[in-house]
């Protein structure tokens, strides 16, 4: 260090501009490391827009101040104040971007409980379903022939309205009925006539329910008449029906539907992974060995080479299957392809990294000894390298499936096939029971994985 550097100076040269001081003193990766913490902490404080956190920005840059003119009298002050004053400001930046609320972890957690019971209780079993149903016909406005109050029948279930069977929103009306089943919870139904368009009857925030009596009846149940379907509205008297359903479970236990579409799409997942993986094998092979720095260093046409793919490998990698999902079903269309070639690609790029790095890790003995002998250079990869890469090019594979498996369920949620295709659409349709039997799928299905690809990494290595 310079004993000639004045502390003054360089004090005030980083009051001016963090880490110029400690660049005058020479000590410049240590300024320009200054200089880009206090700089960017400054910009987010200022992009968040709260003020108080200029304080730490502040003390980050007396900190500096301090260190520049430390630093010229040859003293070299620690640098944890800073370090500490420049995280716990992006930290508090970091807590307010993500929305972090620890509260609603304890507050909110009834909401999550009926989707947690569901996925603990999957629709891997189930009974057979058997449906009553009966229904009435109710006019939104009134015309001037509003439909019949119904009556009842001996041999079906029946509905009956006891007052009016028109009427307008929010005006209510009065329901009873027989013969269905007796102690039974059904649910009230809204339909267009045709029936395409339909939704259960809400009052009060809840779905509304009744329940049968042990002779089967359905007591007057009031009911409010709701807003007619977007296509109804200001067209004049609409048609609607009332439905009562009720539904129960028969017969003994069987796997249910689910539990063989899972399957199918589990089996789909591990050949698509499979697939992708073998795929990526005839490319890496071939590319690791024009990455390996050992081979390709003997002249500069081969070091460019070796760069290249450096290059290549390098940038593939950094894109997420997630992203070229994407893409290949943009390219080829929905469906576990779209899937396989997203993975192909970026197994490309994985594999071809690490075959490099076992090749470029082998022992060289033996490739002297061989090109003493007068080998040729695909000589010596073929009696000098290859030996000693099988073993390790294995395990990579095999780990490399395992991978793949696991991302496989995640390509599906863009539409690139396998399980998750399945997952994400029973997620968005709330049906957890199914999404559960999914779930329960995929991680007993890696968990295997992972233990038999571990145990044939033990053997191969």
């Amino acid at each position: 260090m310079n004993r000639k550097k004045s502390p003054i100076l360089s004090s005030v040269l980083s009051s001016i501009i963090p880490g110029l001081g400690q660049a005058y003193v020479g000590q410049l990766s240590r300024g320009v490391t200054v200089f880009l913490g206090t700089a960017m902490t400054a910009l987010l404080v200022y992009w968040w827009g709260v003020g108080a956190l200029y304080g730490g920005v502040a003390i980050a840059w007396l900190w500096n101040v301090w260190d520049a003119y430390s630093l010229a009298r040859e003293k070299r002050v620690s640098s944890v104040l800073f370090v500490a004053v420049i995280a716990l400001t992006l930290y508090v930046i970091g807590w307010g971007v993500t929305n972090i609320n620890v509260t609603r972890l304890i507050t909110d957690v009834a909401d999550v409980k009926p989707f947690v019971s569901d996925l603990v209780h999957p629709a891997v079993m189930e009974r057979d379903i058997e449906k009553q149903m009966a229904e009435i016909l109710f006019e939104v406005p009134c015309s001037a022939d509003p439909p019949p109050k119904g009556t009842s029948v001996d041999d079906q279930p029946y509905l009956v309205i006891i007052d009016q069977t028109c009427g307008e929103i929010g005006d209510t009306f009065t329901i009873e009925g027989g013969n269905f089943w007796p102690s039974s919870r059904g649910q009230i139904w809204w339909l267009n006539m045709a029936g395409e368009m339909q939704f259960r009857i809400r009052q009060e925030g809840e779905n509304l329910t009744f329940y049968t009596d042990e002779e089967g009846r359905i007591s007057p149940l009031t009911i409010v008449v709701p807003t007619p379907f977007g296509e109804a509205r200001g067209k004049g008297p609409q048609m609607n029906r009332v439905q009562a359903r009720l539904q129960r479970e028969v017969g003994s236990l069987h796997l249910s539907r689910t539990f063989f579409v899972v399957i199918e799409k589990m089996l789909e997942t591990i050949f698509l992974a499979l697939m992708a993986t073998s795929f990526a094998i005839l490319l890496a092979i071939p590319m690791s060995f024009l990455a390996a720095r050992n081979l390709m260093g003997g002249n500069p046409v081969t070091m460019s080479v070796y760069y290249v793919v450096r290059m290549v490998l390098n940038i593939l990698r950094s894109i997420e299957p997630l992203i070229m999902a994407i893409v290949f079903v943009v390219w080829v269309g929905l469906g576990p392809f779209a899937g396989v070639m997203a993975l192909t690609i970026h197994s490309i790029a994985a594999l071809g990294k690490l075959y490099s790095e076992a090749v470029e890790s082998i022992d060289h003995g033996p490739i002297e000894a061989i090109t003493a002998a007068g080998a040729n250079p695909l000589q010596v990869i073929a009696y000098a390298v290859i030996p000693q890469i099988v073993p390790p090019y294995l395990a990579f594979t095999i780990y490399r499936w395992d991978i793949n498996v696991r991302m496989s369920t995640i390509i599906g949620f863009v539409g690139g096939g396998g399980i998750g295709y399945l997952l994400q659409q029973w997620i968005r349709l709330l049906m957890y029971e199914e999404a559960g039997a999914a779930v329960w799928a995929i991680a007993i299905v890696v968990a295997v994985m992972d233990f038999l690809s571990a145990k044939l990494r033990e053997k191969i290595i």
